[in-house]
């Protein structure tokens, strides 16, 4: 490591995903005036490829995803720093195969609890090739005004109030990423801010070490002093003291190590960090800083007096003439995400979708108000779910066991009406579920299911009008018109459909009233005058009795019963209740592995 490890040219590969981390790095690199991102491109692994959404200042920009690390190195080259977010348990095995890419040149590994043994046998290999791990167990590190790594320095107004978006004259290295942070607000005040900072991470085998970087900075020639702070634990900062009485480390260097009050304590006392404890005298605080003292940096006597040791060492630099000040520079504007101005109330914005039939929000969802422990133990049954979150009320229960006698009559009818001859085709071509079950949706129409709601909208309006059935149905006749809900292809007059006698029976038990049903049978009893098979089928049968549920039941306004046959409630009765059968011949032929259908040629008639 002979020198800056960073620009503002620099772009990174970032390994498992996560939102905030990413968009401070995006944000710092718009206030510090950056061209292009610093993200590269994402990994995330088993991904199959895209592009994530963030913002670079005011742009949406479109970062590549890639599923694996050889992917993204080799389609960025020039991408050279790693920042590994992933888990301890996989973090060894995502780091090597990013020190084996020749691309890579820092990986930075922010997990900690990696077994000693892997960190070990990563820096041994970051060693023997010449490449430079920061952590385990770090935020990251920052080159002020030109990249930063995830969330080293915090949010955005930290950073600028710190002066990262320029740099400075600072170089500064610590174990902790959070007293990082701290440390570089402290040079904010007392200096004219960072150039360097870089937090090794607080397990006991650093990827590098306090020396290494504090090497780097002595050869770095922005770099005017160098601040370090350092934990009790460990011997690393003997190394800076070795350097500093062999003269490889020549700039003014302030040094504080944490941790004196371990001294205080009868027993052995565990801080923060893996590798902060003392394993003996020499590996504590006091002796530490005093080492460092006699080698010549500048040691307060606490932590208090650190910031003190900075700035004067900072003041005489500059008067001396060896420091110039950083000039301050504008920091543009970012605008404030969404979410964060809502929540602080300074915007006002408007929904997209209006939901008024349930809510999800909750310890458990609701529909209608209707929470899902009500409905379970009140015994609740499809019919009443489908009161609610279509009607948007509790019907009566013989309302909602009506609904419920509908959908079940109406679930199938054999394997030859349309529908579920789709069906049955495609799944024999050997799709999917759905695909089945929408072949089969897709033709309910007005010859086939889609009669209920016009079978309703005529019956209602021929009642309502007092028409009687000859009139009703000569009218429609002289239009063109067949009578909704009347005829049937296997069904007559001596041979009826089971269901719609059931039907019949069920309304004039329960229902209040049943003046749509009877205006349905007197109009059945004219056109069987016609044709046999002029029966009433089911479709006619539910639109005239599901008109009596509407009237009669005291739960609907006149108005509303017109909206809810306008708007085509009946027919979507009639779709929820096909698509049962419909899944069930889907997963029949899917259980029977029966081949494609080809329709046999001599069903066809060819003819010109």
């Amino acid at each position: 490591m002979l020198g800056q490890l960073f620009s503002r040219q620099t772009q990174a590969i970032f390994f498992n995903w996560k939102e905030k981390p990413v968009q401070r790095m995006l944000d710092f690199d718009f206030v510090c005036g950056r061209e292009t991102p610093s993200i590269a491109c994402i990994v995330q692994p088993g991904a199959s490829g895209g592009f994530q959404k963030l913002f670079f200042g005011k742009t949406e920009v479109a970062i590549p995803y890639y599923g694996s690390i050889e992917e993204a190195a080799r389609k960025h080259p020039m991408a050279d720093v790693f920042i590994n977010y992933a888990s301890f348990r996989s973090a060894t095995d995502s780091s090597f195969t990013a020190l084996k890419q020749p691309t890579i040149r820092v990986v930075a590994i922010i997990a900690e609890g990696i077994p000693e043994r892997d960190t070990k046998k990563l820096i041994a290999y970051a060693r023997a090739n010449n490449k430079v791990i920061l952590g385990p167990a770090t935020v990251g590190g920052v080159q002020a005004g030109a990249f930063k790594i995830g969330d080293t320095a915090g949010t955005l107004d930290n950073i600028i109030a710190c002066k990262l978006n320029r740099p400075g004259s600072v170089g500064f290295v610590s174990k902790s990423g959070g007293m990082s942070n701290e440390l570089y607000n402290v040079l904010g005040r007392a200096t004219d801010g960072l150039f360097e900072g870089i937090a090794i991470g607080g397990d006991s085998y650093p990827g590098s070490t306090l020396s290494d970087h504090c090497l780097r900075y002595q050869n770095i020639p922005q770099i005017k002093m160098i601040v370090i702070l350092g934990e009790l634990g460990g011997t690393d900062e003997y190394g800076v003291v070795e350097a500093m009485k062999a003269g490889a480390i020549t700039k003014p260097v302030v040094a504080w190590v944490s941790g004196t009050c371990a001294t205080l304590f009868k027993s052995e006392v565990q801080f923060g960090h893996a590798g902060a404890r003392s394993g003996g005298q020499a590996e504590g605080a006091a002796a530490k800083n005093q080492a460092l003292r006699d080698a010549g940096a500048v040691v307060p006597t606490s932590f208090e007096g650190f910031e003190t040791a900075i700035k004067e060492t900072y003041t005489r630099l500059v008067a001396s003439g060896v420091l110039v000040p950083a000039k301050d520079v504008p920091v543009p504007a970012i605008p404030q995400d969404l979410a964060t101005a809502v929540a602080q109330g300074k915007v006002r914005v408007p929904t997209h979708i209006v939901s008024t039939i349930c809510d999800d929000r909750g310890e458990e969802p609701t529909y209608a108000g209707v929470s899902m422990s009500e409905l379970i133990e009140g015994d609740s049954n499809v019919g009443d779910v489908i009161s609610l979150l279509w009607f948007k009320r509790q019907l009566p229960k013989y309302a909602t066991k009506f609904i419920e006698i509908c959908v079940m009559m109406c679930a199938d009818h054999g394997p030859c009406v349309s529908g579920a001859h789709n069906t049955i085709v495609t799944a024999r071509a050997g799709k999917d579920v759905v695909s089945c079950l929408v072949s089969g949706l897709l033709t309910i129409g007005p010859r086939f299911g889609g009669a209920i709601d016009d079978a309703a909208r005529y019956f209602k309006g021929a009642c309502d009008q007092g028409l009687t059935p000859a009139a009703f149905v000569e009218g429609l006749k002289a239009k063109g018109i067949r009578v909704p809900g009347i005829g049937h292809r296997i069904k007559s007059k001596d041979n009826r459909d089971k269901r719609v006698e059931l039907l019949q029976q069920y309304a004039r038990k329960y229902f209040p009233a049943t003046r749509y049903l009877d205006y349905a049978v007197t109009v059945e009893e004219y056109t069987l005058g016609k044709a046999a098979n002029l029966v009433m089928n089911v479709d006619g049968c539910i639109g005239a009795t599901f008109l009596d549920l509407l009237s009669s039941s005291g739960a609907f306004t006149a108005k509303e019963a017109d909206e809810i046959v306008e708007i085509g409630y009946l027919n979507a009765l009639f779709v929820v209740a096909r698509s049962i059968g419909l899944v069930g011949h889907a997963l029949d032929q899917k259980r029977l592995q029966q081949p494609l259908y080809r329709h046999p040629w001599e069903d066809v008639l060819y003819t010109s």
